[in-house]
């Protein structure tokens, strides 16, 4: 597909190109442009609609499928409308870690997904995937949690039938989370944790997310789930993640306990600097446990193997085995 492939808001509902075509918001970020390669590899037509649609051409390589483009920005009823016209499925893969100006977690996570929710509704949207997160609560102190807990209960009140994706914490090598701990792990000789370590994480891999979205879209045997948790292959606490990584490196670490006062006091610096690598909502999260929950579908019943968090490690470390 090229960006001058349109799926065309006059498309006939019943056709074969409208049940083929899904728009994806947020489609240039961390999940969103695996999204789209894999509903692409399906033989989907896909809509990317971001900001910035110009940047969407410099997220694909020169080999690969490039998706057509459009200018879409959940704060404009016009253009999220225009965004879905004439589509089978959509998904919103929109996620915000800090506030700016009028982007805050309501804005974002609650009022644009219920009004993305909204307009594919009244587009005649089929399907519609919505992204939150394990954890999401509405009833949370912390205000991005809280977000995306309201923001569910949004869209599920906007849009009958809509699928919930609720992914662990995900990794994947160019990740803003395992690519920074095997460089930390890497330098430092003692490495702080996260309060005393004890915190279970059941990482996923992002490709593995991407995938799961992909089938979700593509099913045609009516087995539909309202909500999906996926989870990665082991669940850790902390400290035995960090000792994990040390070991596919071939390093040892010593690891020491830091309260999570004090890295909610740094991360609130952190939130000034360039490419914000540290933030509050990230240490609210993890003072919960992020794992799958066993009462929910998740990757097996989506006949997905999921990806060790090792493997990965290797790859970003540059280690051959």
């Amino acid at each position: 597909m090229t960006d001058n492939d349109d799926m065309g808001a006059d498309v006939d509902p019943g056709t074969p190109e409208r049940r083929r075509s899904v728009t994806v918001f947020g489609g240039t970020g961390f999940l969103g442009r695996r999204i789209v390669r894999h509903l692409l590899g399906r033989g989907f037509a896909v809509r990317v609609a971001v900001r910035h649609p110009e940047r969407v051409r410099a997220v694909f390589s020169s080999d690969e499928p490039v998706p057509q483009a459009v200018a879409a920005d959940l704060h404009d009823e016009a253009a999220v409308a225009a965004a879905l016209a004439g589509a089978h499925g959509a998904v919103n893969a929109v996620s915000l870690y800090v506030e700016r100006g009028r982007d805050s977690f309501d804005a974002v996570h609650v009022e644009g997904a219920a009004r993305l929710a909204r307009h594919a509704r009244e587009a005649g949207v089929e399907r519609l995937v919505h992204v939150s997160g394990i954890g999401a609560d509405p009833e949370s102190t912390s205000p991005y949690i809280r977000a995306r807990g309201c923001g569910e209960l949004a869209v599920t009140q906007a849009f009958d039938g809509v699928t919930l994706v609720r992914p662990a914490v995900m990794f994947g090598p160019d990740d803003a989370f395992l690519t920074r701990l095997v460089k930390l792990v890497r330098i430092l000789p003692i490495y702080p944790m996260f309060g005393r370590g004890r915190t279970q994480l059941q990482p996923v891999y992002v490709d593995d997310v991407a995938e799961a979205i992909a089938r979700v879209l593509d099913r045609s045997d009516g087995a539909e789930c309202p909500c999906y948790e996926l989870g990665g292959p082991r669940i850790y606490t902390y400290q035995e993640l960090l000792q994990s990584i040390a070991r596919e490196m071939g390093t040892r670490i010593r690891t020491v306990p830091m309260p999570f006062a004090a890295w909610q006091a740094l991360a609130l610096v952190a939130e000034f600097l360039p490419g914000t690598p540290l933030t509050r909502n990230q240490i609210a999260l993890l003072q919960h446990d992020n794992i799958a929950s066993t009462e929910l579908p998740g990757l097996p019943e989506l006949s997905i193997t999921p990806t060790a968090l090792e493997a990965i490690v290797r790859q970003i470390a540059g280690i051959r085995r």
